[in-house]
């Protein structure tokens, strides 16, 4: 089993920053990835950012440039810094994630609870 708990949202106006943590706890495989998903309102939960253990990043293409997603694997925590906040960024916020048994087969996922960001106009 795997919590994960997070923390950084909140409102900010356009153009702002916030930054996000997960932290892990629990039983942590060494071969993981860890991500970050937003949901907005009305809209399918989308893929923002994931890092692997081995610190391989991925970004949705709406994010490159404007967020910036790191790990501490001594801390098992993930973090996601968020630059030029806009509105269209408003959503719930979640962690996930995905114990492997090897590179390529996944074991399980976890999420976290999500966190509200709010960007205003």
């Amino acid at each position: 089993q795997v919590q994960l708990v997070e923390s950084g949202g909140g409102l900010v106006q356009a153009g702002g920053s916030l930054r996000l943590s997960c932290a892990a706890s629990g039983s942590i495989f060494r071969i993981n990835a860890m991500g970050w998903y937003r949901q907005a309102p009305g809209k399918q939960r989308e893929l923002v950012a994931t890092i692997t253990s081995g610190g391989s990043t991925s970004y949705a293409d709406s994010v490159k440039g404007r967020f910036t997603i790191s790990r501490d694997n001594a801390k098992n925590t993930v973090y996601l810094q968020m630059n030029s906040l806009k509105p269209e960024d408003t959503a719930v916020y979640f962690c996930k994630m995905s114990r492997f048994i090897t590179a390529s087969i996944v074991f399980d996922d976890y999420w976290g609870q999500g966190t509200q960001v709010t960007v205003s106009s």
